[in-house]
């Protein structure tokens, strides 16, 4: 496999990121090397996200999907690829993501009269969005006819030729929660003839998770952390209202559908005593990412094959939330880890970290897995 054309593309999107729903160069830059291939890739009609199929012979159809956007984060890197759309990150790999793929295309396709089946591909826009992509995909036609799907993810936590795999929730439900209050607006040196939101606002941010996971068995609790608040614009004056934004994690699947109901029940118990006016804006954003028992033995001896045993481990259900949930609501299939960090690196960076970056050496061992999960798949299904 030549690498380097991969590293070069990689690096061009790197440095042309593009947030949810933008990724219009993107799309366009994918959509050209799958042509360069010989393939036929279809476009959407938003510019923004792309599908294409490689015809083997008769038989099932496999399903291979990278996401494509960026997120608001100001790249930190001191590096020749670094971001030049300011304020615009590829911090989370999916620049990383969509490489491969269009790398495990251009293998895939110089093969393509002896796959026993197809392999659809599949370029998402908007995994990063409250509005998944994902759905604008399968309602476009994406998973039509697909028997199984496949997904990978950077993982920093793995180093270089290691993949991470996993039966069953290999991620967690993840929603959005917005708590306005409205209050009695004042001066902050007579507190007594107003309702400060501030105070109410703290009170829920401090409290909140701990009551809702009162209410739920030790062992199904979930995760609340809030990002974001807004209240007021003067430090004398007690504001007439606030607002703060966070997330709900939830990693037992089976009990996502509950989890708004019991979050609406605790705030009430929270703000009422307070006799300020509240609403909650709860946003579902996506389930856990469920792998199928079949698909994920697939990927296991896909492994095997691609990184030798001992680079193959089981991986630990993450609190972070993919959207790719979605597909595997329709058809069965996995995700897996790619180690990305460098086997000498001294310090791990995080996913939506500023300064985020991978061995680029990742992106052979993601399309050497891609390939061969396409090959044992097919024949599997």
């Amino acid at each position: 496999m030549d690498l380097e054309p991969l590293i070069r593309f990689r690096r061009d999107i790197h440095s042309h990121p593009e947030l949810a729903r933008q990724e219009i160069r993107t799309t366009a830059a994918v959509a050209d090397m799958l042509t360069s291939a010989g393939l036929e890739p279809r476009i959407f009609p938003s510019g923004t996200g792309l599908v294409c199929d490689i015809q083997g012979t008769d038989g099932p159809t496999v399903g291979l999907r990278a996401d494509m956007d960026a997120l608001p984060i100001l790249d930190a890197k001191d590096v020749p690829y670094r971001s030049q759309n300011v304020g615009v990150c590829h911090a989370c790999g999916h620049d990383v993501h969509t490489t491969i793929l269009v790398g495990a295309a251009l293998e895939l396709a110089k093969r393509r009269h002896s796959l026993p089946g197809r392999v659809r591909l599949v370029f998402q826009p908007a995994e990063e969005s409250s509005f998944s992509g994902s759905l604008d995909m399968i309602a476009g036609g994406a998973i039509d006819g697909v028997d199984v799907m496949y997904a990978l993810h950077c993982d920093p936590s793995r180093r270089l030729g290691e993949v991470g795999v996993r039966t069953g929730a290999i991620t967690s439900a993840q929603d959005h929660i917005v708590v306005r209050l409205r209050g009695k607006g004042g001066h902050s040196a007579r507190p007594h003839l107003a309702t400060n939101p501030i105070n109410v606002l703290a009170s829920v941010i401090a409290r909140l998770p701990e009551i809702v996971n009162q209410a739920l068995e030790p062992d199904q609790g979930v995760l609340i952390g809030f990002g974001m608040m807004q209240a007021g614009e003067a430090p004398n004056a007690i504001p007439a209202s606030a607002h703060a934004g966070g997330t709900v994690r939830i990693p037992n699947a089976e009990r996502w559908e509950e989890i708004p109901s019991i979050v609406q029940k605790a705030l009430g118990e929270l703000i009422e005593p307070f006799g300020i006016e509240w609403e909650l804006d709860y946003n579902r954003v996506c389930p856990a990412v469920v792998n199928d028992a079949v698909a994920a033995k697939i990927l296991y001896h896909s492994a095997l094959t691609v990184c030798g045993e001992e680079n193959v481990r089981e991986a630990p259900q993450s609190l972070g939330g993919e959207d790719f949930a979605w597909y595997l609501r329709q058809v069965p299939g996995a995700l897996f880890r790619l180690g990305v960090t460098p086997p000498d690196a001294t310090v791990q960076m995080d996913l939506h970290s500023a300064a985020f970056d991978v061995d680029e050496r990742a992106i052979e061992v993601g399309v050497k897995m891609f390939v061969e999960v396409a090959h044992n798949a097919l024949q599997a299904y």
